[in-house]
């Protein structure tokens, strides 16, 4: 009896000592509900993020998740080529297609040379210390042997064209490899910078017409100048501060204050070199309405721009692949046009046996 008593006693300790425990112990944690699935997102960022570990700082490298500079560079591609179609005609999509594909691969083969440069200034920027080569995720070779990789690809789309395409094509390489060392030398990198991405202006239109119309070309060539002088200043103001410190030149510093009436009158150029290459080949309305259109963005882009804060000036420069959007849409639709315009001269010539027993019914007929 007494041993039963005693085993009573034990459990009712152990009872309690659980019920204490028990009581001491936090309440379980509820799930925080997973809401509707996260939607499926195409751009350029997420397919970098989902791309494999290894990959992504090559990726990163040739600016894959920043798409805006190629677009920027494509478009004055799109321009030429768009004004060199026939009248009545779009642009030749294989044409269009094999620049894009070029403009990837010369935009990040420029961006790896930039990286490969600057990685020790990078590393002083907040901006950009967390590129590849600055934050250490890639090597040196690595990123040259890289870059042989995209120019060997960049080749093979320069040899689908014709040989005066291939030889000046080859010729802007001089210029992809020395814009970096201009901002240790002058206060005008963005103008060499212009130089480089706006060989397109020259290349698209010989890769349809086997040479350059130098009326045409080099007015349009230098309106893509002038607009690059317009957006990489208000790039290059994200910077100024930081630029400042560790001795790196910049249009942007060159101007200052002065910068809205310098990008004014930059962008007046631009518009005049638009409208001279339009009236060189015999552009139409749609066209001077899609300079009219340019010209009102880049006046808005302008008076709104807030210098001081690099998010402002970082929405003013992406804003500018609009600007190029315009343009090539006013071109196409402009040539459109002018097709209409060349079956409208045409008619009165495949009529001529009906106008003419017009005109001697009319007395008017000329012997």
């Amino acid at each position: 009896m007494a041993a039963l008593l005693a085993r009573l006693c034990r459990s009712a300790r152990v009872l309690r000592a659980v019920r204490l425990t028990l009581a001491a112990a936090p309440p379980p944690r509820r799930l925080a509900p997973t809401g509707p699935p996260r939607p499926l997102s195409f751009s350029a960022a997420e397919l970098v993020r989902s791309a494999p570990g290894r990959v992504q700082p090559y990726l990163r490298l040739m600016r894959l998740h920043q798409p805006a500079g190629t677009w920027l560079l494509y478009l004055p591609c799109t321009w030429s080529i768009g004004l060199a179609a026939e009248p009545g005609c779009l642009p030749d999509w294989y044409t269009l297609s094999l620049f894009g594909a070029g403009a990837v691969l010369m935009r990040g083969a420029g961006c790896t040379i930039n990286d490969m440069w600057d990685q020790d200034y990078d590393k002083k920027v907040a901006r950009t210390a967390s590129r590849p080569l600055a934050a250490g995720d890639i090597s040196t070779f690595q990123s040259f042997v890289f870059l042989g990789g995209q120019l060997s690809l960049a080749l093979c789309v320069l040899l689908c064209l014709n040989y005066y395409s291939i030889v000046l094509g080859a010729a802007s390489l001089s210029l992809v490899v020395t814009y970096p060392l201009m901002k240790r030398i002058t206060y005008w990198p963005q103008l060499v910078l212009g130089l480089a991405f706006n060989w397109g202006a020259l290349l698209g239109w010989s890769a349809i017409k086997g040479s350059c119309e130098w009326s045409v070309c080099l007015p349009l060539y230098l309106a893509g100048v002038m607009w690059t002088l317009v957006y990489d200043t208000i790039y290059a103001h994200q910077d100024k501060r930081d630029d400042v410190l560790i001795g790196v030149k910049s249009t942007a510093l060159q101007f200052n204050e002065d910068t809205k009436q310098w990008l004014s009158g930059f962008s007046v150029a631009m518009l005049l070199g638009l409208c001279m290459a339009g009236m060189n080949c015999n552009q139409t309305f749609p066209y001077y309405s899609a300079v009219a259109a340019v010209g009102a963005h880049l006046a808005h882009q302008i008076y709104t721009l807030d210098i001081d804060r690099p998010e402002d000036c970082w929405k003013k420069f992406t804003s500018n692949r609009t600007v190029g959007v315009l343009l090539f849409v006013g071109i196409m639709l402009g040539n459109l046009w002018k097709g209409q315009d060349s079956k409208k001269e045409e008619e009165p010539l495949e009529n001529r046996p009906d106008d003419a027993e017009q005109r001697g019914e009319d007395g008017c007929h000329v012997q």
